[in-house]
Protein backbone atom coordinates (compact mmCIF):
# COMPACT_ATOMS: atom_id res chain seq x y z
CA UNK A 1 0.00 0.00 0.00
CA UNK A 2 1.34 3.39 -0.95
CA UNK A 3 0.97 5.81 1.92
CA UNK A 4 0.09 9.35 0.99
CA UNK A 5 2.51 12.09 1.92
CA UNK A 6 -0.54 14.26 2.66
CA UNK A 7 -1.77 14.54 6.23
CA UNK A 8 -4.96 12.69 7.10
CA UNK A 9 -8.11 14.42 5.92
CA UNK A 10 -9.05 15.79 9.33
CA UNK A 11 -5.79 17.78 9.26
CA UNK A 12 -6.32 19.22 5.77
CA UNK A 13 -8.95 21.75 6.74
CA UNK A 14 -12.60 22.08 5.85
CA UNK A 15 -14.09 20.18 2.94
CA UNK A 16 -15.65 22.75 0.62
CA UNK A 17 -19.42 22.85 0.67
CA UNK A 18 -19.87 20.66 3.75
CA UNK A 19 -21.59 22.20 6.81
CA UNK A 20 -19.29 22.69 9.80
CA UNK A 21 -20.88 20.09 12.06
CA UNK A 22 -20.60 17.48 9.29
CA UNK A 23 -16.91 18.06 8.57
CA UNK A 24 -15.84 15.04 10.68
CA UNK A 25 -18.17 12.81 8.65
CA UNK A 26 -16.74 14.10 5.36
CA UNK A 27 -13.16 13.75 6.64
CA UNK A 28 -13.72 10.13 7.71
CA UNK A 29 -15.38 9.16 4.43
CA UNK A 30 -12.64 10.77 2.35
CA UNK A 31 -9.96 9.12 4.50
CA UNK A 32 -11.64 5.76 4.06
CA UNK A 33 -11.80 6.22 0.28
CA UNK A 34 -8.11 7.12 0.08
CA UNK A 35 -7.04 4.18 2.22
CA UNK A 36 -9.26 1.62 0.51
CA UNK A 37 -8.20 2.63 -3.00
CA UNK A 38 -4.51 2.68 -2.09
CA UNK A 39 -4.78 -0.67 -0.30
CA UNK A 40 -6.54 -2.41 -3.16
CA UNK A 41 -4.25 -1.10 -5.92
CA UNK A 42 -2.62 -4.18 -7.40
CA UNK A 43 -4.48 -6.60 -5.12
CA UNK A 44 -4.80 -10.00 -6.86
CA UNK A 45 -8.42 -10.42 -7.89
CA UNK A 46 -8.28 -14.19 -7.38
CA UNK A 47 -7.94 -13.52 -3.62
CA UNK A 48 -10.96 -11.22 -3.42
CA UNK A 49 -13.22 -13.80 -1.77
CA UNK A 50 -10.67 -15.58 0.43
CA UNK A 51 -11.44 -15.64 4.14
CA UNK A 52 -8.19 -16.14 6.09
CA UNK A 53 -8.92 -17.64 9.48
CA UNK A 54 -12.64 -17.41 8.74
CA UNK A 55 -12.79 -13.59 8.75
CA UNK A 56 -14.78 -11.68 6.17
CA UNK A 57 -13.23 -11.56 2.71
CA UNK A 58 -11.93 -8.40 1.06
CA UNK A 59 -14.83 -8.70 -1.40
CA UNK A 60 -17.34 -8.66 1.45
CA UNK A 61 -15.79 -5.56 2.99
CA UNK A 62 -15.90 -3.74 -0.34
CA UNK A 63 -19.54 -4.73 -0.90
CA UNK A 64 -20.44 -3.80 2.67
CA UNK A 65 -18.62 -0.46 2.62
CA UNK A 66 -20.72 0.67 -0.33
CA UNK A 67 -23.94 -1.02 0.74
CA UNK A 68 -24.09 0.14 4.33
CA UNK A 69 -23.26 3.68 3.30
CA UNK A 70 -26.13 3.62 0.81
CA UNK A 71 -28.52 2.20 3.42
CA UNK A 72 -27.56 4.63 6.20
CA UNK A 73 -27.88 7.60 3.85
CA UNK A 74 -31.30 6.36 2.79
CA UNK A 75 -32.46 6.23 6.41
CA UNK A 76 -30.94 9.67 7.08
CA UNK A 77 -33.15 11.04 4.27
CA UNK A 78 -36.15 9.54 6.07
CA UNK A 79 -36.69 6.86 3.41
CA UNK A 80 -37.08 3.10 3.60
CA UNK A 81 -34.90 0.71 1.65
CA UNK A 82 -36.13 -0.19 -1.81
CA UNK A 83 -36.23 -3.78 -3.18
CA UNK A 84 -32.88 -3.30 -4.96
CA UNK A 85 -31.17 -2.25 -1.74
CA UNK A 86 -32.66 -5.24 0.09
CA UNK A 87 -31.44 -7.55 -2.66
CA UNK A 88 -27.94 -6.09 -2.44
CA UNK A 89 -27.96 -6.53 1.33
CA UNK A 90 -28.91 -10.19 0.96
CA UNK A 91 -26.05 -10.67 -1.52
CA UNK A 92 -23.29 -9.14 0.58
CA UNK A 93 -20.46 -11.59 1.08
CA UNK A 94 -21.47 -13.73 -1.85
CA UNK A 95 -18.73 -13.83 -4.41
CA UNK A 96 -19.75 -13.89 -7.98
CA UNK A 97 -19.43 -11.60 -10.89
CA UNK A 98 -18.22 -8.70 -8.78
CA UNK A 99 -14.78 -7.71 -9.93
CA UNK A 100 -12.40 -5.61 -7.89
CA UNK A 101 -12.69 -2.60 -10.23
CA UNK A 102 -16.49 -2.73 -10.07
CA UNK A 103 -16.52 -2.99 -6.28
CA UNK A 104 -14.14 -0.05 -5.93
CA UNK A 105 -16.14 2.00 -8.43
CA UNK A 106 -19.34 1.36 -6.50
CA UNK A 107 -17.71 2.39 -3.24
CA UNK A 108 -16.24 5.55 -4.76
CA UNK A 109 -19.65 6.48 -6.19
CA UNK A 110 -21.23 5.98 -2.75
CA UNK A 111 -18.65 8.27 -1.18
CA UNK A 112 -19.45 10.91 -3.82
CA UNK A 113 -23.17 10.46 -3.13
CA UNK A 114 -22.55 10.79 0.59
CA UNK A 115 -20.63 14.02 0.14
CA UNK A 116 -23.45 15.44 -1.96
CA UNK A 117 -25.97 14.47 0.70
CA UNK A 118 -23.81 15.98 3.45
CA UNK A 119 -23.53 19.22 1.47
CA UNK A 120 -27.32 19.42 1.31
CA UNK A 121 -27.95 18.53 4.94
CA UNK A 122 -28.80 21.56 7.08
CA UNK A 123 -27.11 21.50 10.47
CA UNK A 124 -30.48 22.22 12.09
CA UNK A 125 -31.76 18.87 10.78
CA UNK A 126 -29.17 16.76 12.64
CA UNK A 127 -31.42 16.16 15.65
CA UNK A 128 -34.46 15.24 13.56
CA UNK A 129 -35.68 11.72 14.36
CA UNK A 130 -35.25 8.94 11.83
CA UNK A 131 -36.25 5.28 11.93
CA UNK A 132 -33.86 2.50 11.00
CA UNK A 133 -35.01 -0.69 9.34
CA UNK A 134 -38.43 -2.26 9.21
CA UNK A 135 -38.67 -1.95 12.99
CA UNK A 136 -38.02 1.80 12.67
CA UNK A 137 -35.44 1.73 15.48
CA UNK A 138 -35.07 5.33 16.64
CA UNK A 139 -32.09 7.39 15.55
CA UNK A 140 -31.47 10.88 14.22
CA UNK A 141 -30.14 12.36 10.99
CA UNK A 142 -26.87 13.15 12.79
CA UNK A 143 -26.66 9.73 14.39
CA UNK A 144 -27.03 8.00 11.04
CA UNK A 145 -24.50 10.22 9.31
CA UNK A 146 -21.91 9.85 12.07
CA UNK A 147 -22.49 6.09 12.15
CA UNK A 148 -21.92 5.99 8.39
CA UNK A 149 -18.51 7.59 8.97
CA UNK A 150 -17.40 5.43 11.88
CA UNK A 151 -18.73 2.25 10.30
CA UNK A 152 -16.82 3.04 7.11
CA UNK A 153 -13.61 3.50 9.07
CA UNK A 154 -14.21 0.29 11.03
CA UNK A 155 -14.50 -1.75 7.84
CA UNK A 156 -11.57 0.08 6.27
CA UNK A 157 -9.45 -1.14 9.20
CA UNK A 158 -10.80 -4.67 8.95
CA UNK A 159 -10.13 -4.69 5.19
CA UNK A 160 -6.58 -3.47 5.79
CA UNK A 161 -5.82 -6.32 8.20
CA UNK A 162 -7.41 -8.97 5.98
CA UNK A 163 -5.54 -7.79 2.89
CA UNK A 164 -2.24 -7.66 4.77
CA UNK A 165 -2.78 -11.24 5.98
CA UNK A 166 -3.59 -12.44 2.46
CA UNK A 167 -0.55 -10.63 1.07
CA UNK A 168 1.68 -12.41 3.58
CA UNK A 169 0.50 -15.87 2.53
CA UNK A 170 1.64 -17.15 -0.86
CA UNK A 171 -1.00 -18.28 -3.33
CA UNK A 172 -1.25 -22.05 -3.49
CA UNK A 173 -1.07 -23.75 -6.86
CA UNK A 174 -4.60 -25.17 -6.71
CA UNK A 175 -6.57 -21.90 -6.57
Amino acid sequence: MHLSSNPEYWLRGPVAGIPGLLQPVAHALLQSRDEVNALMAGFPEKRLWERPGGVASPGFHLQHLAGVLDRLLTYARGEMLDPGQLEELAGEGVGGEDELARLLERYNIQIDNALLQLAGTPELSLTEPRGVGRARIPSTVGGLLFHAAEHSMRHTGQLLVTVRILQSVPLSGNR
